[in-house]
This record gives C-alpha cells, sequence and structure tokens, in this order.
C-alpha cells in the first residue's frame, strides 16, 4: 500500500492561516451601537420629538394615505438630509382620527413597515432610538424627498427623549445655585 505524505505543509498552513484570520475580521469591524455608526449608515442627525396626536392629526391621515407611494419611497432612499421622528403618545385616545385611518390603510401600512425594516438608513434611524418598526404610523418626505418624518404610535422612549440644548442645560443649574 502507497504512504501519501505531504512535502510541503507551508502553502496549506497559510491558507488555514488566512482562512481564520478573514472568519475574524467581522468581529473587529465598528459594531452598530456605535452612534457614529450609525449616523454614517443614516447620513444625517436623527432628531426626536413628542407631539400631540391630535395637533398632528392632519399630517399623520395625510402621510397614511400617502402609505404606498411613500413606501416606494423609503426602498428607493439612499441619502437623506434630516431624519425626524415624530412620538404621538395619544395614538388610539381620541387622536382625530389617526386610529381610523391605521386601520383603514391597515395593510397598506405593513408593507410601509417592511420597506423601512428593509432600508439600511430608516431601519437604523429607527432602531438606534430603540423604535419597534410595528409602532411605526406613517412616514412623510418633504423637501424634494431630502427629509423624512416619521410618526411613532407611542411615546418616546428614555433613550429616545430629545436632548436639552446647551443653553438651557446651563441655565438649570445656574438657577439651582442662585436659590
Amino acid at each position: 500500500m502507497a504512504e501519501t505524505t505531504f512535502r510541503n505543509f507551508r502553502p496549506l498552513a497559510l491558507v488555514i492561516a488566512g482562512a481564520l484570520g478573514f472568519a475574524a475580521l467581522p468581529a473587529a469591524a465598528q459594531g452598530l451601537d456605535s452612534e457614529g455608526a450609525i449616523d454614517t449608515i443614516v447620513g444625517s442627525e436623527v432628531k426626536t420629538e413628542e407631539k400631540s396626536a391630535v395637533d398632528e392629526s392632519e399630517r399623520v391621515i395625510a402621510a397614511i394615505e400617502a402609505t404606498m407611494d411613500n413606501a416606494q419611497l423609503v426602498r428607493r432612499a439612499f441619502n437623506l438630509d434630516e431624519v425626524e421622528i415624530v412620538f404621538l403618545p395619544e395614538v388610539g385616545q381620541g387622536d382625530s382620527g389617526i386610529t381610523k385611518k391605521r386601520e383603514e390603510f391597515a395593510d397598506q401600512i405593513v408593507e410601509l413597515q417592511q420597506s423601512i425594516e428593509g432600508s439600511a438608513i430608516f431601519y437604523h434611524a429607527v432602531d438606534s432610538r430603540q423604535i419597534l418598526v410595528r409602532d411605526i404610523v406613517a412616514i412623510e418626505f418633504g423637501n424634494e424627498n431630502r427629509t423624512a418624518t416619521i410618526f411613532v404610535a407611542g411615546a418616546a422612549p428614555a433613550a429616545a427623549e430629545p436632548q436639552m440644548t446647551i443653553g438651557e442645560d446651563e441655565d438649570a443649574p445656574a438657577d439651582a445655585a442662585s436659590d
């Protein structure tokens, strides 16, 4: 019986070492938990605010009625100047017709939510603010589709609440110190 021997182990060892090195590469990459990574993907700062569903009902209803068109815009968007996320805590509680429109356009809203899940820009914008895609009510585009406003049912999670401006932050301790 013939015995097979490997004369040169070096090329095989290099191939195995290279494969192991490439397998470890994703672990060394920058994670999506980094705010810089999210901003790079989204392409702009993501702003959040909370507004009354009653006050915003006309805008939200118009956005719901345009859901199919907006879902296609979400799929095609690759660069935005601004993303704003508006939390609507009163949706479902006397919200001037938003709940009724949501029920009427339920299938289209699901398609919009799926479009957002499939878009790196929009998905990372909402995910970085701890928003569940199922809570998205509608999206509105403005400024020749360079800005987007995402309407979300419910109150802002603690991590997504708007930050105080520097001026407001500086005034608070000064007032406390003068008492």
